[in-house]
Parts: structure tokens; C-alpha cells; sequence
């Protein structure tokens, strides 16, 4: 309310400014009215800029004179190539317009170029051969990007941007106990990173307010920055790759790295658990692979010798199938 005041208080200063100093020699009605749409004109694009994001109007002001110098250069290498006359008067003042223009509205629509890290992109990956990689929420949720790092399997600049880190903070203080946890381990899963020598993160400023999906938002991201995208979400692994875009999923990594195990080896399990089936056990490799066993009920809470029958390859990992020998085992 206050500010609707302020704001009809500069308008009527103005209005009686343009009545009792009317400007060019006009009647003091037509002064009034020049201050008057004049002050409203200011306040309309005072809404505005306080509307858009500070990045935005810093571009659009540097794409503004950019323009008004490359312009004038333009207008001026036409004038001492050609005569004296109203073409190159024209020209001149042509170049001068639109040049600015231009140069406006490519600093409002695309000031992510101007972004350091986009623009860091053309200097050091090819000075230091480092790529970007950027993090999405479930990978730092997950947290074992911070193991591989370690191990200096992944080089080069993890990005984190802005909306990601929005993202994560919502979660932290999400009402649901689970939620809020998740959240918290994902801060503190990038604070590790931060503190580690092997890889360098960087928060990008970088945003697309058009784009309200933020896996949309990552995909644009990684085409800007010509980055890959690290995360264990199935959908975003699929569209980003629809799209041409590179994706290191973690969950397919763990699964490359499993032991693999041939049908006929004998391996040695502990049995934790009934299954679904007759006289079935179900145990559990040390890197999470479920082991169907055979013949295995009686033998629950016991260490035991079995033959590998066969091995399914899933979507989300792989099942290994068994058979307990008992006679062999006597």
C-alpha cells in the first residue's frame, strides 16, 4: 500500500511539473499531460524491472550497449566507404537503432550466455580437456557420487545449478520426516564434495524461466554447457537421451560392477530368508544381489555351498537362481 502511495505521489509531482514549467513552450495542459503519461510510462517499466531477475536486466543493459557500439561501428566503416548524403546518414542512424535492439533482446532472451560457466566452457575444456557433468537431485540424494569421486573415476566440474539446489532445500524442510532426511543427506553429500580435492562443483546461475519441468530444465541445461548429466532417475536417463543428450546413470554403473557369476559355479551364501516357492531360501550377495536358492528352507541362518543354475538380467539389477545340495554337501 505504501508503494501505491509513493507512486501517485511521483505522478502528481510530475504532472504539476509538466503544468507549471510546461516543456517546449507548450500550454500548460499539454505539459500536464506529457508529465503525466510520462510518469506513468516510468512506473509501468519500474514494475517491470522489479519483475525480472537481476541477470536478466544486466544482460539485456551489456547486449544494450553492445549493440549502440557495434552500431556506431557499423555506421561509421559505411560513411568512409562511401559519399557524403542521406543514404549514409540513413544507414548510419539505421545501424544505430537496430543494433541496440537487437543486441536487447538477445541480453533478455538468452542471458545465460553470459553465465560463467557457459562461457568458461569455450576456454578451459579445451585448454585442460575437463568436461561438465551436471548433478541432478536423486544422484545427490543418493550419495554414492561422492564415493566415486573419491576414487577419481569422475573428472573434470561437477555443476550444480541454482534450481537443483531449490529443489533439495524443499526436500530438506518438507514436512515428512523421510522426506526432510533424504533432504539433509543430500546437503551434506554435497558439502563433501565441495570439501574434495578430486573434482571441482560450481553452482550455475543459470535458470529457463519458460521451463517450468526441472528435468526439462537439466536437459537445456546440458545442451547449453555441452555437459553430461549424472542422476539414477530411469525417466530423465531415457528423455535426456531421446534428446541427444549424454547420461551417466550411478544405478547402471553399481549393476556393470557386479561379479559376474556363471550358471554351474559353486558360490557360498547365507541364507536370511524363506521364499515365495517350496522348499526355496533367498540370500543376498555383498553387493545387493538376490540369490534364489533351491532345496534351502531348512537351512536358514546358515552359510551354504550351492550351485548357480541361472542369472536374470533385469531392469533394476541382476537375480542369480541356485540349487542346496544337501547330499552333496554332507
Amino acid at each position: 500500500m505504501s508503494v501505491l502511495i509513493f507512486r501517485l505521489f511521483i505522478v502528481a509531482i510530475i504532472s504539476a511539473a509538466g503544468y507549471f514549467f510546461p516543456p517546449f513552450q507548450i500550454s500548460p495542459y499539454y505539459g500536464f499531460l506529457a508529465g503525466f503519461l510520462l510518469s506513468v510510462l516510468f512506473i509501468y517499466l519500474e514494475t517491470r524491472i522489479r519483475k525480472s531477475q537481476f541477470k536478466v536486466i544486466w544482460s539485456s543493459t551489456l547486449g544494450t550497449f553492445a549493440g549502440v557500439l557495434i552500431g556506431w561501428g557499423l555506421g561509421v566503416i559505411y560513411q568512409n566507404i562511401t559519399e557524403e548524403d542521406s543514404t549514409s546518414t540513413f544507414i548510419k542512424v539505421f545501424f544505430l537503432v537496430i543494433m541496440p535492439y537487437i543486441g536487447f533482446l538477445v541480453g533478455t532472451r538468452k542471458h545465460e550466455w553470459l553465465d560463467p560457466t557457459y562461457l568458461n566452457r569455450f576456454f578451459r575444456e579445451e585448454k585442460t580437456g575437463k568436461s561438465f557433468k551436471i548433478l541432478d537431485t536423486s544422484v545427490i540424494i543418493d550419495g554414492r557420487i561422492s564415493d566415486i569421486c573419491d576414487t577419481a573415476f569422475i573428472d573434470g566440474d561437477l555443476i550444480v545449478p541454482q534450481f537443483i539446489l531449490k529443489e533439495l532445500q524443499l526436500v530438506a524442510d518438507s514436512a515428512d520426516s523421510v522426506k526432510r532426511q533424504r533432504g539433509r543427506r543430500g546437503l551434506d553429500v554435497l558439502d563433501q564434495l565441495q570439501k574434495s580435492s578430486r573434482v571441482s562443483v560450481v553452482i550455475s546461475e543459470l535458470d529457463f524461466p519458460d521451463i517450468q519441468d526441472v528435468d526439462s530444465k537439466l536437459i537445456e541445461l546440458a545442451k547449453h554447457m555441452d555437459a553430461k548429466i549424472v542422476t539414477n532417475d530411469f525417466n530423465l536417463n531415457k528423455i535426456a537421451q531421446l534428446q541427444g543428450v549424454a547420461v551417466l546413470n550411478i544405478n547402471e554403473l553399481a549393476n556393470a560392477l557386479k561379479p559376474v557369476v556363471l550358471p554351474g559355479e559353486m558360490i557360498n551364501v547365507f541364507i536370511l530368508k524363506e521364499g515365495k516357492e517350496k522348499d526355496q531360501g533367498v540370500a543376498y550377495l555383498d553387493d545387493g544381489t538376490m540369490v534364489v536358492v533351491d532345496n534351502s528352507r531348512k537351512m536358514i541362518g546358515q552359510n551354504v555351498e550351492i550351485t548357480v543354475t541361472s542369472v536374470l538380467q533385469t531392469t533394476v539389477g541382476k537375480m542369480i537362481f541356485g540349487r542346496y545340495n544337501q547330499e552333496e554337501s554332507e
